[in-house]
């Protein structure tokens, strides 16, 4: 490591002993820093108006390399597009997680954060960013695509690109209650005679299993168990923008699980069976991401022209009967699967239980959705309590101290 002065020769006239200008002099920078990248063995150089400043590099590049602490200047210059790209395609993230983070990227991210260089990111631009996501995203997505920004800065940070992350002290907008629609027993079988009726199976399932409306595009006639009256949940159906559907794995580990079947559900399963025949299609089945193959698949729900449903041919279909139904605008198939858990819940299931019976991956996933369901948890710690303790009678301190 050295600073050099650029404006005069290193070597002295040997006449006078004097320095002599250089070609340079007087224009541009005059100081130079050079120093060994310790990763890659190359000399590095930069320039500075004052010594005083190319001395202080100097000794920040003797320190950081001494400390192990060094960062190359120029791995900085990546903006943060061209480094969310890489960053994405390094991730072992599920075909649906990897559209929705890049959606996220190319419509939330990259259009405020992409030209900026990693190394001049600051914690005030990610709070610039937070606030004008806020003012168009709700803020459950304005914390997930957060999550997104703040491991690609992480990450960029462990590569030794940046020295720290600029997602410190980053306040984020309060998540309210979830204020979602609960049908009543009697709008679920208005919604089934409003549906067409090779579809009219789904709302009972969705209901009285809690099945994911994936899952249920997904279940094939072997996963029914009529006789034992049980569900065995073992794929979902999905489809990528401009792919083909295909058979896919299950949303996380603990949505692989056997449901029971209520009688609405199998009546329903069986009259649909009868008057729609199951027909065997070819798929793509990738529920093992190390045998992906095509097979044979005979699953209980298709379109008319025997084609997979999937959210794409599924969209018009629901809304259509929602409307018909006089069920709230908006209201998915997902609210069936609220109405699924609530049921469970009021009728005294733990906690446990209800996160079984859903697929969800952690109890707290279910207590951080359906913690306001149990409104009788307090009222039932009260009384325990009270029957174990019961009430002190007045006087038991003043006679103990006496």
């Amino acid at each position: 490591m050295a600073v050099d002065d650029l404006w005069y020769l290193s070597r002295r006239d040997p006449v006078t002993d004097e320095r002599r200008p250089s070609k340079r002099h007087g224009r541009g920078k005059r100081w130079r820093v050079r120093w060994s990248d310790p990763n890659t063995g190359e000399t590095r150089t930069a320039l500075f108006e004052r010594k005083a400043e190319a001395e202080r590099h100097d000794a920040d590049m003797r320190s950081d390399i001494s400390r192990g602490r060094y960062i190359d200047p120029r791995a900085g210059r990546l903006t943060v597009a061209e480094y969310a790209e890489q960053w994405r395609a390094q991730q072992l993230h599920r075909d649906s997680t990897a559209d929705m983070v890049e959606r996220a990227f190319r419509l939330h991210i990259v259009p405020v954060l992409g030209l900026l260089p990693l190394g001049d990111a600051r914690a005030s631009h990610i709070r610039g960013w937070v606030k004008a996501t806020t003012e168009n995203l709700a803020a459950s997505t304005v914390h997930l695509v957060y999550s997104y920004v703040k491991s690609m800065f992480a990450a960029a940070a462990a590569d030794k690109l940046i020295a720290a992350s600029p997602c410190v002290g980053i306040r984020l907008p309060e998540i309210g209650d979830r204020d979602y629609f609960v049908p009543e027993p009697e709008q679920i079988h208005r919604l089934v005679d409003e549906i067409a009726d090779r579809y009219s199976p789904i709302p009972y399932i969705a209901a009285g299993c809690g099945l994911r409306g994936s899952e249920i595009f997904g279940l094939e006639l072997d996963h029914v168990d009529f006789l034992a009256r049980e569900i065995h949940v073992r794929q979902q159906l999905k489809r990528m923008p401009g792919q083909p559907a295909y058979l896919g794995e299950l949303k996380t580990r603990t949505s692989r699980r056997t449901v029971e079947l209520p009688e609405v559900a199998q009546l329903a399963l069986a009259r649909h069976v009868e008057r729609y025949p199951v027909r065997e299609i070819a798929i793509e089945d990738r529920t093992d991401p190390r045998n992906v193959h095509e097979r044979r698949a005979r699953l209980l729900f298709l379109t008319s022209h025997h084609r997979p449903l999937h959210r794409s041919n599924w969209s018009t279909v629901w809304r259509t009967a929602v409307r018909r139904a006089g069920l709230p605008a908006g209201f998915g198939l997902h609210g069936l699967r609220h109405y699924f858990a609530t049921l469970l819940i009021h009728n005294g299931a733990a906690v446990k239980t209800v996160q079984l019976a859903l697929g969800h991956s952690s109890p707290m996933i279910t207590l951080n959705t359906y913690a306001h369901e149990w409104p009788d948890a307090l009222d039932r710690t009260r009384a325990l309590v009270d029957s174990a303790l019961g009430a002190r009678p007045t006087g038991v301190v003043s006679e103990a101290r006496s």
